[in-house]
């Protein structure tokens, strides 16, 4: 399981370290895509095994299913992590989700996510984080 906020730096060479945390669930070897929100989605290979069999189910006549397959696999990219528990992060990914510098990690149960600083500031400024809207959500999902 995936959890917990780390700050991190993305080296020049698009490198990142993997927070020690997650590291169990990912062992050597990840699966890293777009995510939504202009965020990278990081999956264990058997969340990513667990994905792939959701989507290669969906209808292939379905113009949605398409796109949401499309979105997914032409981004997909297997990482190993080296000996110092980095990652390289593709360049279209890192374009995508505008990684420069500083970046945080977060983790959100089945998968982390990755995020450039201020992408996420300004994320979390968001009303939807308001401790009363949260309190309404939880409730409207029976939380």
């Amino acid at each position: 399981m995936f959890y917990g906020k780390f700050q991190h730096t993305i080296d020049p060479k698009g490198r990142v370290i993997i927070p020690a945390a997650f590291r169990d669930d990912i062992k050597l070897k990840l699966m890293i895509a777009k995510g939504l929100e202009e965020c990278l989605f990081i999956f264990s290979m058997e969340q990513w095994d667990e994905i792939y069999t959701k989507l290669k189910a969906l209808p292939f006549s379905d113009i949605k299913a398409r796109d949401i397959t499309r979105f997914f696999f032409s981004s997909a990219s297997v990482c190993e992590l080296d000996g110092n528990s980095r990652i390289l992060v593709p360049l279209e990914l890192r374009g995508y989700a505008g990684l420069e510098k500083d970046i945080i990690i977060i983790g959100v149960g089945t998968r982390a996510e990755v995020w450039s600083r201020a992408k996420w500031e300004t994320y979390m400024q968001k009303d939807t984080f308001a401790p009363d809207n949260i309190a309404e959500t939880m409730g409207q999902l029976g939380i």
